[in-house]
């Protein structure tokens, strides 16, 4: 069965929209954003570029990075105390994808709430500092007052005009402790593994995956991101299984560099399975050669929907690839072999695209350079946020981004997990400067570092900051003013009053 991110020309809807508040990007923030607006009476139009809802939270993510649980209010607790009334119990942290599915799906028809899906975004109208229109690849256009980017990508924000930085910033641009390049012992070869494809002759070439970049100096600043995949959601019934596939286009050698490690004498612990609902588990990068595909995902921040198209289809084909490869391959001992045969994609869970997630976890994309940048510093606890409109708590968390040939040997470069204090996101941390955009919120591309956003980029805390952007865009509304000069007293008010968590 095939599946896309990009599949022009199926749009559901065309002509002309209008409403109080457009929200782009149906992601696990978009939801919440266009419920929130709805309950406090504004019409919403939500866009989705794709025909999935629900990113990541409803696309594999099943066993929430949560961090302090304390700290997880409003809509976004209310969604998983959702989770729990499914399976009777208070709450659910660890659900089936079709379980979120539904419960958004509710949510969305209870606040009447249109979707419109395969709405790819070709263009923005402005007068001024102000967004008056959106143009899609559809011919839909689409007329609000507010708008709300909640997309992975930032694409809203991007062609709005707003400044924006991909990549890892150097440590010295913001006095951080943890940022720019790094090689670190976890999610690493802890065994001497070689690089060439004939081993030994570095005027053979290097194995597919391996940066042909010199290592850089420690804490340098570059444009890498850090590596996605696909959260799978398997099981070991096999009345509810789909095997693994071999992919069109597979080649054994794209996996060579792991059957040397495990030549190398190394014990099979690359995969992690995360118990969750169902009898299920929910399928992780784990170790030095996993499910992440290592710099397969630098163009697509910057990259056209056909781009990315492409970029999906090299992760789709390479993690299809890996299932296959250690299931299947002699080169993978025997008892690893047998082990992930036993597993199988559940057979009930993404039913139109043959068990496999159609949302790519991506980890990283473009963020957005506000007045107010999130740094290490409010992570670690040395400066404290102005006009908290959430929080956060989970660890500094970013999986590797290149890997590269340190003196004749593979290693993996970027991995940093570093524990948090639980810390406050400021407000000016989802709006644009001053002077850029006046009309627009951005609560999933905001304005960080790229070791800070390690932290933030959970579904917990963008579900959060979609309802708090929508509650701004709301009383900005009410109030008829620009969001830059929306009173945060008010804000904070209507922010407890909806059960956020802010202190």
């Amino acid at each position: 069965m095939n599946i896309h991110y990009y599949v022009p020309h199926k749009a559901d809807r065309t002509g002309t929209i209008e409403a109080d508040l457009a929200v782009f990007g149906a992601t696990s923030a978009g939801v919440v954003a266009a419920v929130q607006a709805r309950r406090m009476g504004k019409s919403v139009v939500l866009l989705e570029a794709g025909g999935h809802l629900g990113g990541l939270t409803t696309g594999g993510l099943s066993r929430t990075d949560s961090g302090n649980k304390r700290y997880i209010g409003g809509l976004s607790r209310a969604f998983y105390k959702a989770c729990g009334e499914h399976y009777g119990k208070s709450e659910e942290w660890k659900f089936e994808p079709h379980v979120a599915s539904r419960i958004f799906g509710e949510w969305l028809e209870e606040a009447d709430v249109p979707v419109h899906y395969y709405q790819y975004l070709q263009g923005v109208v402005k007068e001024g500092e102000r967004i008056t229109e959106l143009v899609m690849e559809s011919g839909l256009r689409v007329r609000a007052k507010v708008f709300i980017d909640c997309s992975y990508e930032g694409d809203l924000m991007a062609a709005s005009g707003v400044s924006y930085h991909v990549g890892r910033e150097g440590n010295a641009r913001y006095g951080e402790l943890y940022n720019g390049c790094s090689i670190a012992i976890i999610h690493q070869f802890d065994r001497f593994v070689d690089p060439y494809c004939v081993p030994g002759d570095p005027a053979s070439g290097l194995l597919p995956g391996i940066d042909t970049a010199p290592p850089t100096d420690p804490l340098e600043s570059d444009e890498r991101i850090q590596a996605y995949n696909f959260r799978l959601c398997l099981s070991r019934d096999p009345v509810n299984q789909i095997p693994f596939e071999k992919p069109a286009g597979y080649q054994a050698r794209d996996y060579e560099l792991l059957g040397r490690y495990f030549a190398a004498g190394w014990v099979d612990e690359l995969i992690r399975f995360d118990a969750i609902q169902g009898n299920k588990v929910d399928m992780n990068n784990h170790g030095a050669f996993s499910t992440d595909y290592i710099g397969g995902s630098y163009g697509w921040p910057n990259g056209s929907y056909a781009k990315r198209e492409e970029i999906f289809q090299n992760h789709l084909r390479y993690q299809k690839g890996l299932m296959w490869y250690r299931s299947h391959d002699p080169a993978v001992p025997l008892e690893t072999r047998e082990r992930i045969r036993a597993w199988g994609l559940a057979a009930d869970e993404f039913t139109k695209t043959g068990g496999w997630p159609p949302q790519l976890y991506i980890r990283e994309a473009r963020r957005m350079q506000g007045d107010a940048v999130i740094t290490d510093h409010y992570c670690l606890g040395s400066r404290q946020a102005e006009e908290v409109i959430a929080m956060g708590s989970y660890q500094m968390d970013s999986h590797n981004c290149r890997r590269l040939v340190f003196q004749g040997r593979v290693l993996n470069e970027g991995d940093i997990q570093a524990r948090v204090h639980p810390y406050g996101i400021p407000w000016r941390s989802i709006i644009p400067r001053r002077g850029e955009t006046e009309n627009l919120l951005v609560p999933v591309c905001l304005s960080a570092s790229h070791i800070a956003f390690g932290s933030i980029r959970m579904e917990p805390v963008f579900m959060i900051l979609g309802q708090s952007a929508a509650t701004a865009a709301v009383l900005a509304l009410e109030e008829g003013c620009p969001l830059h000069d929306l009173s945060y007293d008010r804000l904070r008010a209507e922010l407890e009053r909806g059960g956020q968590v802010l202190q």
